[in-house]
């Protein structure tokens, strides 16, 4: 039986140097993934559990939506812990933590992305539905949104196992400076099997998405215009809110990886030879995943302005830690 080895990754191809350290010819990623993930960590941290805690304790209505935020805030937050140790990676470029650890922090960066595309989608879905059939919403239970979101882990978390797996180990390196796997005398198999991991990932995480989430925002400003009046116009008017930021935070961290991820990756099993593809790919890759991790911090803002239990709790929350402010420095003034 063949053993898989390290393919040699083309113009990503990474090395250990003399001082032990490891290099990439794509030489501005580093910098610019360590300078992200930083500028993402303290911001995605507070968000993200201020969000958790208030969406979980907070917000009474459980419908509408709530459970998939939940869900999505919880992807947020397991990529955002996992962030020092990528900073402390691309800053020093070698890795003294076990190679599992590594692992552990690739894939959930992975499950971050899909996890958030599916429950994006299945937010923008059921808002719709609600609002275009009123009573269907009256008979939903919060149940079924439990179901779902646990059957999207299920799905995606297994799924999401093929992006770890198909790398291999580099002493000292990790992340963007890990090979990939290839199969002796097999490569045929191997790239057929590459081909078909992109086709599910960009079928299933990119297009359906895509259209799930045009199709409802088209849907409900229909219905703005042919159901005056029922439900009400302001109910209509935060359900469009709702699908409008889905639509920005999709199209603006997720749209651009997946339209370089499919020649990225045929580049990576050298299924595509084109010398410029394999340059502008390679390039534009890092890009495109430092806009996906952006969406640690958009998130939370679908939160504030389509929630209203979330939005006046936080504005409660604000006044009352001002009140305590100003009592105090007048206690201390007299």
């Amino acid at each position: 039986m063949s053993q898989p080895t390290c393919a040699v990754p083309g113009v990503n191809e990474s090395w250990v140097n003399e001082t032990g350290r490891c290099s990439s010819n794509v030489t501005f990623q580093a910098s610019l993934y360590a300078a992200t993930y930083t500028v993402v960590f303290i911001p995605g941290l507070l968000a993200n559990s201020t969000a958790l805690w208030v969406l979980c304790r907070f917000v009474r209505q459980k419908n509408k939506a709530v459970i998939f935020m939940v869900n999505l805030s919880m992807a947020d937050l397991a990529h955002v812990l996992s962030l020092p140790l990528r900073i402390y990676y691309y800053v020093n470029h070698h890795w003294p933590f076990p190679y599992l650890l590594c692992l552990l922090c690739f894939y959930l960066k992975y499950l971050n992305m899909y996890a958030s595309i599916c429950f994006l989608a299945c937010i923008s879905l059921q808002r719709c539905f609600f609002l275009v059939h009123p009573m269907g919403a009256r008979s939903w239970r919060r149940r079924y949104d439990v179901a779902i979101s646990t059957a999207i882990w299920a799905v995606v978390g297994t799924i999401c196992l093929l992006f770890p797996l198909q790398r291999c180990f580099k002493p000292g390196c990790c992340f963007a400076d890990l090979g990939y796997k290839e199969i002796k005398n097999q490569r045929s198999e191997a790239v057929a099997g590459a081909v078909a991991m992109v086709t599910v990932a960009e079928l299933a995480g990119f297009l359906a998405p895509t259209f799930i989430i045009g199709w409802s925002t088209w849907q409900i400003r229909t219905s703005l215009q042919q159901l005056p009046g029922y439900p009400s116009a302001q109910e209509k008017h935060r359900a469009l809110r709702l699908v409008y930021t889905c639509a920005a935070v999709f199209a603006i961290c997720f749209t651009p990886y997946h339209l370089n991820f499919f020649f990225y990756s045929m580049t990576k099993v050298k299924a595509i030879t084109n010398p410029d593809i394999r340059i502008s790919s390679t390039y534009f890759h890092p890009f495109t995943l430092c806009l996906a991790s952006l969406s640690c911090c958009l998130n939370p803002i679908l939160y504030y302005f389509t929630t209203s239990e979330f939005r006046e709790h936080l504005s409660r929350q604000s006044s009352s830690n001002t009140h305590s402010r100003l009592m105090s420095a007048s206690s201390n003034r007299e």
